[in-house]
């Protein structure tokens, strides 16, 4: 069930989940779906704001197949991307993972907005009587029973609450309070750029694509939308301050330059209307204390450069709910447990790291020096000989290195269409 202004906490659940992002809401609804009495506290009134994540992996289509939720889903708009690639500054698309190459029936990555992928996410939670959404409720603190997690303060617009459960999972982003709280270190990992995000309306038509594109030393990604573009552009670390006093018309130019078709659209870009992402790239060492287990951005930031964090964290959740569902029932997750869904994650996290700071190495220093994106010449080389290889990177991004899928608990018939 979802909120409601009458509806008043439980004392105690099986399970409290802080964050209403991916992580946190697909964990949640598989762990209703397997007869968890759940509890995801979201601190936001709804789920539109900055910075969400709008491609969805193969991945994570396939989940939505098992879950019944794929026709629903397919209703949204949204726009398919079959290649994750780069755009030098010769215009020239070098295509590093090939989707279509996949044996899966979506084999491809889709651009929906990640708002309606989460409201689907929660109107199916809605059919389950363990699923309990609280929006607008943020987590302040942990409660602590000598060395062991047993529960959360949480602040409600009636004033604060107490909760307890044998688990607190940690879906709640790359700032996470929880993760702190309980002093989990973190290994940082390179990253030497920021991000601008801001929208441009336009009735332009651009390719369906999520590639950076280079010109003149600027690096942009465009995601086209409907009746707008959402643009991101690359910026060195630490220099929102420097580029903003350049002026909005060098931003202007910059966008103008790099995409003709918006040079009649940008006159009404403002920088009240750029927002600026810090960009971390980190990993916590360890994802879990007694009682607490961290998901998704809490345990593993990762920059927006293609697209994966949205499903990283949304096999989080799958892994989670399969691999706890049982021991939560029966009310009692031993540290043993939580070390498993870290395991079963490790190897996925560690590619998809490895493949994005190969990424990073190729744009970072066009954010920094200019010039043309380009692939490695031995990478480039192997790539275009053989063509075949570029599954192994589309498998690693669009699928995962240990496939996730919903356990039988959880999967359901898709709806007639």
């Amino acid at each position: 069930m979802t909120d409601t202004a009458h509806d008043q906490f439980k004392d105690e659940y099986d399970c409290i989940i802080s964050g209403g992002g991916p992580a946190g809401i697909v964990a949640g609804l598989l762990l209703a779906r397997g007869g968890v009495n759940v509890v995801v506290l979201e601190k936001h009134t709804d789920f539109f704001r900055d910075f969400r994540g709008d491609t969805i992996h193969p991945s994570t289509l396939r989940l939505l197949d098992e879950l019944g939720l794929y026709n629903e889903f397919a209703r949204i708009t949204h726009r398919r991307v079959t290649n994750i690639s780069l755009i030098g500054e010769d215009g020239r698309d070098y295509i590093l993972g090939d989707l279509s190459r996949l044996h899966t029936a979506h084999p491809f990555m889709t651009i929906a907005p990640q708002w309606d992928f989460l409201n689907l996410l929660a109107k199916a939670g809605e059919d389950e009587a363990g699923f309990d959404l609280r929006m607008g409720v943020e987590m302040t603190s942990l409660i602590w029973d000598d060395d062991r997690v047993i529960g959360v303060r949480a602040q409600t617009p009636e004033g604060e609450a107490e909760l307890r459960a044998p688990l607190v999972v940690a879906a709640d982003g790359r700032w996470s309070k929880a993760r702190d709280e309980a002093a989990l270190s973190m290994r940082e990992l390179r990253s030497t750029i920021d991000l601008w995000w801001f929208r441009i309306d336009t009735t332009a038509q651009l390719a369906d694509t999520i590639a950076p594109r280079a010109k003149g030393g600027n690096v942009f990604v465009a995601i086209p939308r409907d009746g707008h573009v959402q643009m991101a552009r690359l910026i060195p670390k630490g220099e929102d301050a420097r580029f903003r006093e350049q002026g909005i018309e060098s931003l202007r130019r910059a966008v103008a330059e790099t995409f003709p078709a918006l040079a009649d659209d940008v006159a009404t870009l403002r920088f009240d209307d750029v927002k600026l992402l810090d960009v971390r790239r980190n990993e916590a060492r360890r994802w879990f204390v007694d009682g607490l287990l961290c998901i998704g951005d809490s345990a593993h930031a990762m920059s927006p450069l293609g697209g994966v964090g949205v499903n990283l964290a949304v096999q989080d959740g799958v892994a989670t709910a399969r691999l706890l569902a049982e021991a939560l029932r029966a009310g009692n997750v031993s540290t043993r447990e939580l070390r498993r869904v870290q395991r079963r994650r490790m190897l996925t996290t560690k590619a998809v790291e490895l493949l994005q700071g190969g990424i990073h190495a190729m744009i970072e220093p066009v954010v920094h020096n200019g010039g043309a994106i380009r692939p490695p010449a031995p990478i480039l080389w192997l790539l275009t000989t053989f063509p075949a290889l570029t599954v192994v990177p589309a498998r690693i991004l669009g699928m995962g290195v240990t496939a996730e899928h919903a356990p039988d608990f959880a999967r359901r018939q898709a709806e007639r269409v």
